[in-house]
């Protein structure tokens, strides 16, 4: 019934991947028994043993037809209709691979003898091909023969025990290794075989292919571990050092083996899997402590028939299950501390993205940088943090802040005042060291309380800094009082009895003004009185500082012409007596306008808001002697003033 059994299940497989381009194992596989890679090196590579190929060796990169070579590339054989190959299929660093050249005739390529088998044991037997001819117009016509490989496991006495046909190899566009392969049954006592691939289409245009990683793995019944009864199948765990775990491992067997015998094994950090004493059944329940070292731990279960579990040759493994330990987080936390009273606290912590923070007056935060603003001496201490990465394992770091006090500084006046010229002495209260800026116009900018000349209103700021160089910080403001600008205005010219407006002007603070004498003025507290004196007169504006700086006084004149006089006669002789015709009393009228005409009515002398005296000219050339009428018009809403003048040489 057991014998019934495995040939149901071997029969299956078969029937069942018959119609796969390979026949690969379609359960578990063992490792590789046996693993021809070429080896590695500079090219070219050895030769194979006489015993492998009825093929020549040669060197070069490019066999000809029934010739082969080892190499690590390949590159613009035949006129590039090869593929070039810069490695050989797995990419290994100058790894080999053999570049085969079909002879003329259909034979065998490669033939080895594969030893240490198990008998009455299924075996995968695989290996990766390329066809090196590039589809394209110009490569054989377009259409290049083709590699057709049957491959064939024998008894040593040329018994086959099982073939496979890769039917024809397409040519493509690009190289592509693909995989061939099927699985055998070994006979008892049978535990070597002979392996022959055997190309059979003929040589000539194409027919040519690349050969690489043959290997020979044990194939059973499919192995499915799992964690814990994991749904959906979970072989794959993680948990963080320092903690103590302990997980249950399954794995379950399909049909196909008579009388299995089972063995875990373990591998850590990626070395090579070792058996576990005594665990020999399908589940394993492992134990980490908390002690245990970060790192990858595999465990995989073996399984072979009873008798051959002691060979690895006949084992087939599971997928490894894989608990991944991760590693303590390396985190840290500071501050900026030491710092005094009333700064900034910067707390900040590295090493995860999680950041919860917990300290002194029961502080709470939460990030990688947090700040404390005004820290005072209830907030120094030790603070904690505890740090998370995003595989939630978690480390507790801590830093310890010191705070020192901060000295109190006072000053005995916010402002104050004093006249230009004068002193004020400041004055500041705490205990340490004292510095007072702007330093100009101090005596000692370093004293407890300097005297200040400033000669306009300063601001002074005073740093006190204790014996643990902490600061604090007042102020005081001098605002410095000047004597009044004072302007009692401009001259001013009117004819008897006529008023005019001063304009006077105070620039500063002031406490009072007043203008002197009070004769002839409607009031002498205005800025801009009006006077109206009956003879010449002079007046005095004075102001008197607010801040008892005390007085500035300033004048003005103020010229009387008792009426306008208006000269008849004038001789421009150049004898210096009476050679301009001039009217001194429109100074009263500083708006007026003059015109002087001849006796044809022609414009000889105009003036408007001006004082020019005229010299008997026009235009440069001295008028005949002779009269002239002459038009005033004050702009004052009177009648103009009309007459004659004689003009006399």
């Amino acid at each position: 019934m057991k014998l019934s059994l495995r040939f149901t299940f071997f029969l299956f497989l078969f029937l069942t991947n018959k119609s796969l381009e390979a026949q690969l194992c379609q359960g578990s596989l063992g490792d590789p028994i046996v693993n021809i890679t070429f080896g590695a090196g500079t090219n070219p590579g050895m030769p194979l043993s006489a015993a492998t190929t009825a093929y020549q060796f040669v060197t070069n990169d490019c066999p000809s037809d029934g010739f082969y070579t080892v190499r690590n590339n390949t590159t613009n054989c035949f006129g590039s209709s090869w593929f070039s190959l810069p490695t050989d299929h797995t990419g290994d660093a100058n790894g080999y691979l053999m570049l085969v050249n079909a002879s003329i005739q259909p034979s065998a390529f490669y033939i080895d003898t594969v030893r240490g088998l198990c008998g009455n044991t299924t075996y995968e037997f695989a290996a990766w091909i390329i066809n090196m001819s590039i589809l394209q117009p110009t490569s054989c016509g377009g259409n290049p023969i083709q590699p057709n490989i049957t491959f064939s496991i024998e008894k040593t006495d040329g018994t086959v025990l099982q073939t496979y046909n890769s039917n024809n190899i397409p040519p493509t566009t690009s190289p592509i290794w693909k995989q061939y392969g099927f699985f055998f049954n070994t006979p008892l006592g049978i535990s070597d075989v002979v392996l022959r691939m055997t190309n059979n289409a003929t040589g000539g245009c194409g027919n040519d292919l690349a050969l690489d990683d043959i290997t020979f793995r044990a194939c059973g019944p499919m192995l499915s571990p799992n964690i814990n009864g994991g749904i959906p199948t979970t072989t794959t765990a993680s948990y963080c050092e320092g903690i103590a775990r302990t997980f249950t491992f399954t794995c379950t067997i399909s049909a196909g083996l008579n009388n299995p015998s089972y063995q875990w094994q373990e591998s850590i950090n990626g070395a090579a899997f070792i058996d576990m004493i005594g665990q020999n059944t399908t589940s394993l329940s492992k134990s980490f402590v908390a002690s245990a070292n970060a790192g990858t731990y595999k465990y995989r279960l073996s399984v072979a028939e009873a008798g051959n579990l002691n060979s690895s040759q006949c084992r087939t493994s599971s997928q490894p299950i894989k608990i991944n330990i991760l590693p303590k987080i390396t985190s840290t936390a500071s501050s900026n501390s030491v710092l005094c009273e009333h700064k900034t606290l910067q707390l900040t912590a590295t090493g995860g993205t999680i950041f919860d923070w917990t300290g002194p007056n029961n502080f709470m935060a939460n990030g990688n940088a947090v700040s404390i603003l005004n820290v005072q001496q209830i907030n120094a201490g030790k603070y904690f943090v505890l740090v998370k990465d995003i595989n939630g394992c978690q480390n507790v770091d801590s830093t310890i802040v010191m705070i020192n006090p901060a000295p109190i500084v006072n000053t005995a006046f916010s402002d104050s005042s004093i006249c230009i010229g004068k002193n004020v002495t400041l004055i500041a209260n705490g205990i340490g060291s004292f510095e007072w800026t702007p330093s100009s116009f101090l005596n000692n900018p370093t004293s407890q309380s300097p005297v200040a000349t400033p000669t306009t209103e300063t601001s002074y700021q005073v740093i006190l800094t204790n014996q643990f160089n902490c600061t604090d910080t007042a102020f005081t403001k001098i605002k410095v009082a000047t004597k009044p600008v004072v302007d009692a205005g401009p001259n001013k010219i009117i004819v008897a009895n006529k008023n005019i407006q001063l304009e006077g002007y105070i620039l500063g603070n002031i406490d009072n003004f007043i203008w002197s004498p009070a004769e002839f003025i409607n009031n002498v507290n205005l800025l801009n009185p009006t006077v109206y004196p009956p003879s010449n007169k002079k007046y005095y504006l004075t102001a008197t500082s607010k801040n008892g700086c005390g007085t500035t006084t300033d004048s003005m004149f103020v010229k009387i012409y008792q009426g306008i006089f208006i000269p008849n006669t004038f001789t421009p002789n150049g004898d210096t007596k009476n050679d301009t015709w001039n009217i001194p009393a429109l100074e009263a009228f500083p708006k007026h306008e003059l015109a002087v005409f001849n006796r044809y009515g022609q414009k000889m002398f105009e003036r408007k808001q001006s004082f020019t005296a005229w010299d008997g000219k026009y235009k440069g050339i001295t008028l005949p002697t002779g009269a002239y009428t002459y038009i005033i018009d004050l702009k004052n809403g009177t009648t103009p003033l009309k007459g004659t003048l004689l003009l006399v040489h």
